[in-house]
């Protein structure tokens, strides 16, 4: 990831001082389960305790041994002294790494349940503030029926609340360890000994592993990152179709001396969306990895070692950073209802097409017979030969069904926001009672 988009707390759970903290942990953890069993000295604890790594040398050393963990066994010997041979004692170096993954993507995931819960504080006081705020739904991109911003975005307070479900779910499946020796079956390191040090460590055993923990639960936990990610393209990208010039009913937040262009001083461009949106390509990416790591060969190779090193901290932290991104966007969104009202008179009263087409059959029409003398009407009325309702008025054929003041009762916003309220006390978020419009549209 690039330097600068990295947020402090996730940077520290992936850095390599961490990641020897953490193996550093289970060693100790391991040590202390033996110890339970009499094979380590309780004698010995304190000095294991006390045990550090030197990582310059660990990293002379695995230009010498081109293995890692050894290389880190051997920078730990020399703080323990002759004690340092009950540490890896029956393990393998799997038993370490995975557990010590295990141990970061836990702390990740505090941190991203964090980010959710602050966009969501974000997303629903904006719903509530916009319940009544009316601007035009739009179905192909094209106009279809009234709805409120509000509505909108209670959507994605529920989508959201999803996520934290299934971000929530996701760090279950990660939160376990695995500490069964070289290829699962305990034969070095008794059950016991896993279970003990899993406990102290926070963590549930793998219940049943091989040389690994396996990556069914990273590729859900990295899945569902990626469906969060996506959540927030969805959302980014709304953004920026409803700030286009000719709609531009929200506008992303734009700083005093912020510049849109190098060339055109005028622009105002949803940079900030469109990077949530660019960056949810990349997590995308990295859960199409994950997914191609649950397949190794036997009770391991390591073919998904090298991918995963790159693929779980870049998913993490870019999700960390587009969390916490698109949470500033939505807590500075600027909210246009003029441009709103605006947008939903574009087409002369064409919104209200489906009440027409329901009034006459309910006056008796055919379907197809009322749909036919709706569309006509509307058709001229779309091509600006006229607003919708004036034309209806003067169609003999209408006025054989409705009178002139029927079709004007037809025109009034209000019906299609009977029922907003429904879906703010479905979530929890109703605060006041829908106050309507006029049926200009006006709030």
């Amino acid at each position: 990831m690039i330097p600068r988009y990295t947020r402090p707390a996730m940077a520290r759970i992936w850095s390599a001082e961490n990641r020897l903290d953490k193996w550093l942990a289970i060693e100790v953890a391991v040590c202390e389960a033996w110890a339970e069993l009499g094979v380590v000295p309780r004698a010995a604890l304190p000095k294991i305790r006390q045990a550090r790594y030197d990582l310059a040398r660990m990293a002379e050393l695995e230009v010498e041994t081109q293995h890692e963990v050894t290389a880190f066994l051997r920078s730990v010997a020399p703080s323990v002294g002759p004690e340092a041979r009950y540490i890896h004692l029956g393990l393998t170096s799997s038993d370490i790494m995975d557990t010590g993954t295990g141990l970061q993507m836990v702390d990740a995931t505090a941190v991203l349940k964090e980010d959710v819960r602050n966009l969501l504080r974000v997303l629903e006081r904006q719903a509530v503030e916009h319940r009544s705020t009316l601007m035009i739904g739009r179905t192909h991109g094209v106009h279809a029926e009234p709805i409120t911003f509000g509505l909108k975005l209670a959507s994605w307070v529920d989508e959201m609340r999803r996520n934290q479900a299934r971000l929530e779910f996701a760090g279950e499946q990660i939160a376990v360890g695995k500490i069964s020796g070289a290829v699962g079956t305990h034969a070095t390191v008794p059950p016991f000994v896993e279970e003990h040090a899993c406990q102290l460590l926070g963590l549930k055993a793998e219940p049943v592993s091989s040389q690994i923990v396996h990556r069914d639960r990273h590729a859900f936990f990295l899945t569902t990152i990626a469906v969060i990610a996506s959540s927030l393209d969805k959302m980014a990208t709304e953004v920026r179709g409803l700030q286009k010039t000719e709609i531009l009913e929200v506008e992303e937040p734009f700083g005093e001396g912020q510049q849109g262009s190098s060339a055109m001083p005028h622009k105002r461009n949803p940079v900030l969306s469109e990077r949530v949106s660019g960056l949810a390509r990349v997590i995308r990416g990295c859960a199409v990895t994950g997914l191609e790591d649950v397949a190794l060969w036997h009770e391991r190779d390591i073919s998904h070692s090298s991918a995963e090193r790159v693929v779980i901290p870049d998913a993490c932290t870019a999700l960390d950073y587009i969390l916490d991104l698109f949470t500033g966007v939505m807590d500075g969104l600027q909210v246009y209802p003029q441009n709103m009202r605006r947008n939903i008179e574009v087409t002369h009263g064409l919104v209200f097409s489906q009440r027409v087409l329901l009034a006459l059959i309910e006056k008796g029409l055919a379907r197809q017979e009322a749909y036919e003398l709706v569309q006509r009407n509307a058709m001229q009325a779309w091509r600006g030969e006229g607003e919708f309702l004036d034309l209806l008025q003067a169609d003999a054929e209408v006025g054989a069904q409705l009178s002139g003041e029927e079709l004007a009762e037809l025109f009034d916003y209000n019906y299609f926001l009977r029922y907003i309220d429904a879906a703010f006390e479905r979530l929890g978020l109703q605060e006041a009672s829908f106050e309507g419009v006029d049926s200009k549209g006006g709030t």
